[in-house]
């Protein structure tokens, strides 16, 4: 792989559809609650989970779209400075559509909002030594 550098960017795609299933669970623990706290207007509970996870869906777009990883000849390179060497790469695995990155030592890593996070694994898996 000497010299290529593959790239795995944030699909908003993958984006989105996190969201809606973040959204759905939002809105029915929000309505479980108010209807265990005996609230005769458990239909806010939706209102309000919905428009939390759209607000911060909105709000967070930018930066998490914008997050890119590079595998590189010897190590799996993210934002804000994270290298991760392919050799101490102890476990992958995918999670929705997130890659969690495993090291040796235990730190944890996630490439996020993957299109097909089984095709990451796929990539890093081959570059590995």
């Amino acid at each position: 792989m000497s010299g290529t550098v593959v790239r795995f960017p944030a699909d908003r795609d993958a984006y989105v559809q996190s969201h809606v299933k973040l959204a759905a669970f939002a809105m029915a623990a929000a309505m479980l609650i108010l209807w265990l706290l005996g609230d005769p207007h458990i239909w806010t509970g939706a209102v309000a989970g919905l428009a939390a996870i759209a607000l911060r869906g909105w709000y967070m777009a930018s930066e998490q779209l914008s997050q890119v990883w590079e595998l590189q000849d010897d190590a799996l390179v993210g934002p804000m400075g994270q290298r991760v060497p392919l050799a101490q790469i102890a476990t992958l695995r995918s999670m929705a559509s997130f890659v969690q990155v495993v090291t040796t030592d235990g730190h944890k890593h996630l490439i996020r909002y993957q299109a097909d996070p089984a095709a990451t694994i796929a990539a890093i898996e081959k570059a590995r030594p």
